[in-house]
């Protein structure tokens, strides 16, 4: 059996081909490695010995850049512990209990300076964090070579992949908000230079939601689902800067060969399950637009795990190192 472990902004996510279950990261943070694994059994319905890989990711994962097995990981797989997102201490627990356990387990890298993508993009330090692969390779493993993956959810990251190799990525910190964070604009850096919040505190409340009353992502969405006008204009402005940051990498794509009739199109992550904001996507982008829903990454991740139980020395051009 393998398994998928995603490392999200508000749980951890577990999945093989055919279950899925998710624990809160404030949970996680309490759990003892016999309750950690009783739930894996029970959830995923399989015993412990019959897990032959598990494929995961901590944080930005730009500490490496191939697929490293989890006891060869220093510092979990990071440059540094601070940089922006909260640190709860879930993503921490699982991926030191894992570790313990013995487990075979390999750790995916973050898309991010010197990772072998379009080098233009090296201007930037971070594309993406490594859940995105996973994503990714969910995509590619339906055949699909050519296609763009806009992950929306607490933060918003689009990563783009040509002929099965991921050419770019832009994370959440440059372009399009997410719900909860965004890029620094002119307002937030003053806020930070003026010493009023850090730069993490501040990416932390730069999200669509800071022009609502709602403090949740669940609230937001509630709201809409009421008619709520605030919750709408929210879902609307995510809608059309996730359209153009997508709209951005079908520009990288044609450097690449790939036109913008021979690639398609997908979402992931909580938001792309409203499906007002497919057709909002849709609509700016003139293109048909696939959700993915929001286990897709741990889904792809134990693709990820059984392809390298079985050998694969490469996965959407990273390196799996043994």
């Amino acid at each position: 059996m393998f398994i998928g472990v995603d490392h999200g902004t508000t749980a951890i996510r577990f999945a093989t081909r055919n279950a899925y279950f998710e624990i809160p990261r404030g949970e996680a943070a309490e759990l003892e490695e016999e309750t950690l694994f009783e739930k894996i059994e029970k959830e995923l319905g399989l015993e412990r010995e019959e897990i032959k890989m598990l494929a995961m990711t901590y944080s930005m994962g730009d500490g490496i850049e191939s697929i490293t097995p989890i006891e060869k990981t220093r510092n979990r797989g990071l440059l540094s512990e601070t940089g922006a997102g909260e640190h709860i201490g879930g993503g921490t627990r699982v991926f030191d209990l894992i570790r313990a356990s013995h487990i075979p387990a390999v750790v995916i890298p973050g898309v991010h300076r010197g990772s072998g993508c379009d080098p233009r993009l090296d201007v930037f330090s971070h594309g993406a964090s490594p859940e995105k692969i996973g994503i990714a390779y969910h995509v590619f493993e339906t055949g699909v070579q050519n296609f763009i993956v806009s992950d929306i959810s607490s933060n918003t990251a689009t990563l783009a992949v040509a002929n099965g190799r991921v050419i770019g990525a832009i994370d959440a910190c440059i372009f399009a908000p997410g719900i909860h964070h965004g890029p620094l604009d002119v307002e937030a850096i003053r806020a930070v230079d003026e010493g009023r919040c850090t730069a993490n505190e501040a990416f932390a409340h730069a999200g669509v939601i800071k022009e609502t009353p709602y403090k949740t992502m669940g609230e937001l969405i509630n709201a809409y689902r009421r008619g709520k006008k605030d919750a709408l204009r929210a879902f609307d402005t995510i809608s059309l800067l996730s359209a153009m940051e997508i709209a951005g990498m079908k520009v990288l794509m044609e450097d690449y060969g790939v036109g913008r009739e021979d690639h398609r199109i997908f979402l992931s992550g909580t938001i792309s399950e409203i499906d007002y904001v497919v057709k909002r996507i849709e609509k700016h982008l003139q293109n048909c637009v696939v959700s993915l829903g929001g286990m897709s990454a741990a889904l792809g991740l134990s693709k990820i795990a059984e392809s390298v139980y079985n050998g694969q020395k490469e996965i959407l051009g990273i390196k799996v190192e043994t």
